[in-house]
């Protein structure tokens, strides 16, 4: 009788575990329509996430405190919620017609209300994966907030020791503190978060906003506050699921107001009969490609046009912005901001009818009799991509097909090999947990860019779940095995799935319909310090980002 080997499982085969049982335990708590993250309802979800150990949490599972994944949370959650001990998830419901004024977090797209001292409503219009993200934040602060409770609280009965007493203090104060008062606090904060006085200090201010510059001490304080008060007093925090989110969430309600929105603005411009191009990109890298150097050349005379696209991204670049899309609007373009659909895509249509070629970046640009219209859709969020697009090619008014000619993609991602800034080109997209796959023929190739001193990889890449749910065991298993996956994004299979069942399938648009993807690394995961919690791109991903899509434009414009 042969003898049994030891099994056991890689980290790899854990980490992809638990972010399987991460999905099916979010749906779940979906459908159950409530839960309390730090109850018995929220321990396999606090399980998995501490077996994951994701790169952006950085020190999850040790006894100090995680400070730049606490920022990197912090940054993408309505001001306040830490304060709230009811954090409810709802469909866009009318709260935008009330007297609540909506928080919008600096790092990302969704509206909030602070509906009372206790309650935070968090709306989600931006499908499942806005879901996953939230969860997953809310897991990481309220895990944190326990070991700040654990480093305070001296007894059941409620006694904390003298550093959150002098915290407490602090955080009451209705001023600004001064210099010495702000020392003085870092010092108790960070004995209580396990940290150094130095490690402290240096993130303090990152948190801090005008209004309210001592805003990481609140953050602190509050998270400690609500888990000793889950404990003393059994004040247990509740995230709840409106009964509407529940019923619309998967039913595309979004999508089809934004895409009937988009298609009413074709007829009505009278552009429905023509060769359709979709671009999916950011606000501003088409329009400028086109229009930026024209509107520009005096101003920056001598300059370069990565220069200009530089100076064009700057912060306190308003005036020259506005300049030329005010420029843009006059030749062809046509702005329209997402008001009413909730999926916060805003959305510019070309009709390059309307270009003067001779005062533009691109001259040469042969678009044939039929002149062809651009659809630029702002960045989609992972599983809304696939709403979104999905309902973008559907025939308008069931029976008017659209001639979409092709679709493309340029977006950041994850980077496996290569660093910040370089560009990836994929050949395949794989489903994370799943390994379901999308092959595609993608118009754009490595070689269109190797004289543009950036270095680029092709290969394919993998759609996960979250970006916040990845960590190196599991990403390496991706890159060193033979799937040999290059990098990580959140949308690419979704887009391809919804470009495959219209083109192949339900044949609402051309079957040889040209795909183009193309990302630039916003973060290297597998490299410490790298992370997306070490903070933006800054210039780095200007060059890329133009390079991508003035490769996008010339092959639309059929320029050798």
């Amino acid at each position: 009788m042969k003898e049994m080997k030891n099994i056991s499982r890689s980290r790899a085969q854990e980490s992809s575990a638990a972010i399987e049982k991460m999905y099916i335990t979010m749906r779940h708590l979906f459908n159950r329509g409530f839960y309390k993250p730090m109850g018995v309802s929220g321990d396999t979800l606090r399980e998995a996430l501490l077996a994951l150990r994701p790169e952006i949490y950085g020190n999850i599972a040790e006894e100090k405190v995680e400070l730049s994944g606490l920022l990197y949370v912090i940054e993408r959650l309505p001001t306040g919620i830490e304060e709230c001990r009811f954090i409810n998830l709802t469909s866009d419901e009318g709260y935008s017609k009330s007297h609540f004024q909506a928080i919008v977090p600096p790092k990302r797209r969704r509206n909030c209300y602070r509906i009372d001292d206790e309650q935070m409503n968090v709306e989600i219009t931006r499908g499942r994966s806005d879901i996953y993200d939230i969860l997953t934040h809310l897991t990481f602060i309220f895990i944190e907030s326990h070991k700040i409770k654990n480093r305070v609280l001296l007894d059941d009965a409620g006694e904390v020791s003298r550093d959150w007493q002098k915290l407490e203090a602090a955080v009451s104060q209705k001023k600004k503190l001064t210099q010495i008062e702000k020392e003085k606090a870092v010092s108790h904060a960070a004995n209580i978060l396990g940290r150094t006085f130095i490690e402290v200090l240096d993130i303090y201010d990152a948190f801090g906003s005008e209004l309210s510059p001592d805003r990481f001490l609140h953050v602190i304080y509050w998270l400690g506050k609500l888990a000793i008060e889950e404990v003393v007093d059994d004040n247990k925090r509740t995230i709840t699921f409106s009964p509407i989110l529940r019923e619309r969430l998967g039913h595309h309600i979004h999508g089809e107001i934004w895409a009937t929105n988009i298609k009413e603005v074709l007829k009505q411009h009278k552009l429905l009969d023509r060769p359709i191009h979709v671009i999916s990109a950011n606000m501003h890298s088409v329009m400028n490609s086109i229009f930026a150097t024209t509107v520009l050349k005096t101003k920056f005379k001598d300059k370069s046009d990565f220069f200009i696209y530089e100076e064009l991204s700057k912060s306190g670049a308003n005036e020259v912005r506005e300049k030329v899309s005010a420029f843009a609007k006059l030749h062809g373009m046509i702005s329209l901001p997402d008001a009413a659909s909730g999926t916060n895509i805003d959305v510019q249509i070309f009709d390059t009818a309307k270009i003067d070629w001779a005062k533009s970046s691109f001259p040469n640009a042969k678009i044939g009799e039929k002149q062809p219209v651009l659809i630029v859709m702002d960045y989609a969020f992972g599983e809304q991509a696939y709403e979104t697009i999905d309902e973008l090619l559907k025939p308008y008014k069931k029976d008017i097909l659209l001639n979409v000619e092709s679709v493309s993609i340029m977006g950041k991602a994850g980077i496996l090999q290569g660093g910040k800034g370089d560009i990836m080109i994929p050949s395949a997209h794989i489903n994370e947990g799943t390994a379901d796959n999308y092959y595609f023929e993608n118009e754009l190739k490595g070689d269109m860019f190797k004289d543009d001193g950036i270095p680029v990889f092709e290969g394919p890449m993998v759609t996960v779940l979250g970006t916040s749910l990845q960590n190196k065991d599991l990403l390496k298993f991706f890159h060193e095995s033979t799937w040999g996956v290059i990098g990580l994004e959140m949308e690419g299979s979704y887009y391809q799935k919804a470009i495959q069942s219209a083109s192949k399938i339900r044949k609402s648009i051309p079957q040889d319909v040209k795909v183009r993807y193309a990302y630039y690394a916003s973060d290297n995961p597998l490299e410490t310090g790298s992370t997306l919690a070490s903070g933006g791109l800054g210039t780095t991903g200007v060059k890329p980002t133009y390079l991508i899509t003035i490769k996008i434009l010339e092959q639309i414009f059929n320029i050798k």
